[in-house]
């Protein structure tokens, strides 16, 4: 078999469209730039209305340049991806067999953005995003690698190999090799090369997003919960408790970071069963969290809230000593017998889980504290102490409510945080196993050779990069849309 190029016959009509959509692109920005810098005042057209409808004169035209020539950048890329996805690698090389692979991805974010778009007027916060490109971008980029990793994890679609499959001939092999010794079953192709161990790049790229996604907005959540339900009654009462859990947060912020990372997935510190405990206390909150927030809402239903309260308390307790016990490894913390254990969390997992959720919740907490601190001042609040409300119903019901611009905005961006310091844990070899093929696991193996072989470090950093930024144009979206409110 003969080694794919990258865009095979599909490059001789597409890669010239592709030069001159860049070259376009890069200079409009350049002009556009110079534009606004040098032009001076800009002039303005207007309606019959007297509404501004256009930016008149050189700048106007400078703008226009850039957006056309954007659009047609992301043309031709679309045009690789829909064309490539049908021709496959015979037609359409590299770039055609990562877009036939990813095909469910593809047709998930079409239906998303479709359905989405149809009904986004019904859809609050969410469907307003869909005004804003940037929000879209952002969006769409961490849609891909949600579908992605549900694709991979659940149903094992779109990775090609095994993540620790190895062949021999392979190892530092470029993008596009033929997989030597194929037999029937197997991938031809190693797409994305293989790395210094004779591993599909590729694959280890695929099957590492369900790792990122799965501990990224879970650890996020948690980390939300202790610091909304801490976070709140240290704003509304103040006092000594205020001063207390002050005092704790900063003291956990003042240690650096890295480093508590490092203490608390050595191997000594876990042998202690100190990560357990932790993952004992702090897996607690959820709990916690939705059985005040239950009570404080259905306080004056008692008919309707105890049954409630029984119901969700009991099935979250179950899940909540199903996360913490370990049964099959027979060791700190068991709360369920064996046979009504759930699940079980990998050891390393569990670690990475618990210091992400340990470090990001003082955050979190100063965050809602200051929030709180604001907001308990307002005439609403003041409305609902006047009905004789309870305090945590004031909280949870009147305070949290109109906080929810700016915590969610953190909560997009928190979750890229904690995405960074996972591909950090994963590079330096810290809490997941070392065959993990998690981005920074990854990234770690493919630079000892960065200075010969590019390939095996590349598409794990830039799919890193993809999930961050996605998260974070994700979060300006919904910023500008939360500020029209």
């Amino acid at each position: 078999m003969e080694p794919l190029t990258w865009t095979g016959g599909l490059g001789t009509v597409l890669n010239p469209l592709l030069l001159i959509a860049v070259i376009a692109f890069v200079v409009s920005v350049v002009v556009q730039f110079l534009a606004t810098t040098f032009a001076g005042a800009d002039r303005i057209r207007y309606g019959e209305d007297g509404v501004a409808v256009a930016e008149a004169g050189f700048t106007g035209l400078s703008n226009n340049a850039l957006k056309y020539s954007f659009y047609a950048l992301v043309a031709v890329v679309l045009g690789y991806i829909v064309v490539g996805m049908f021709l496959g690698h015979r037609g359409a090389g590299i770039i055609g067999a990562l877009s036939a692979q990813m095909a469910p991805v593809w047709i998930a974010l079409i239906l998303t953005f479709a359905a989405s778009m149809v009904y986004k007027r019904r859809l609050g916060l969410y469907g307003k995003l869909f005004d804003s490109p940037v929000g879209m971008i952002g969006l769409g980029l961490v849609l891909f690698w949600v579908f992605t990793a549900i694709f991979t994890g659940l149903f094992d679609m779109i990775a090609t190999h095994e993540p620790l499959e190895q062949y021999s001939g392979m190892k530092n092999k470029v993008p596009g090799t033929p997989l030597r010794g194929a037999e029937e079953g197997d991938y031809a192709w190693y797409l994305l090369g293989g790395d210094n161990l004779a591993r599909d790049v590729f694959t280890r790229v695929i099957k590492g997003a369900p790792i990122v996604i799965a501990i990224a907005p879970l650890a996020t959540i948690f980390a939300f919960m202790v610091g909304i339900t801490l976070g709140l009654p240290a704003g509304y009462y103040g006092g000594r408790f205020d001063t207390l859990l002050s005092f704790a947060a900063n003291l956990i912020l003042a240690f650096p970071v890295i480093l508590l990372f490092y203490l608390l997935v050595t191997p000594e510190i876990r042998a202690t069963g100190i990560p357990a405990y932790m993952a004992a206390v702090l897996f607690a909150f959820p709990l916690i969290f939705i059985g005040v927030l239950l009570n404080s809402r259905y306080h004056t239903q008692p008919s309707v809230r105890t049954p409630l309260l029984i119901i969700v308390l009991a099935v979250g307790f179950w899940l909540y000593a199903s996360m913490v016990s370990e049964w099959e490894r027979g060791t700190v913390v068991d709360l369920l017998p064996a046979w009504m254990d759930l699940f079980d969390i990998p050891g390393g997992v569990l670690v990475v889980f618990v210091a992400v959720v340990f470090v990001n919740s003082p955050t979190v907490f100063r965050i809602v504290r200051g929030l709180a601190l604001d907001i308990k001042t307002r005439d609403y609040v003041a409305a609902a102490q006047t009905r004789g409300e309870g305090a945590w119903y004031i909280m949870l019901w009147e305070i949290l409510p109109n906080a929810r611009g700016p915590l969610i905005v953190d909560f997009c961006l928190r979750i890229g945080y904690v995405t960074i310091l996972l591909g950090t844990l994963g590079f330096f070899g810290l809490g997941l196993p070392p065959e993990s093929p998690d981005w920074g696991s990854t990234i770690n193996d493919g630079r000892k050779l960065l200075s010969i072989y590019l390939h095996p470090a590349l598409p794990p950093a830039l799919s890193l990069l993809s999930l961050v930024l996605g998260l974070n144009l994700l979060a300006d979206g919904l910023r500008e849309e939360s500020l029209k409110d």
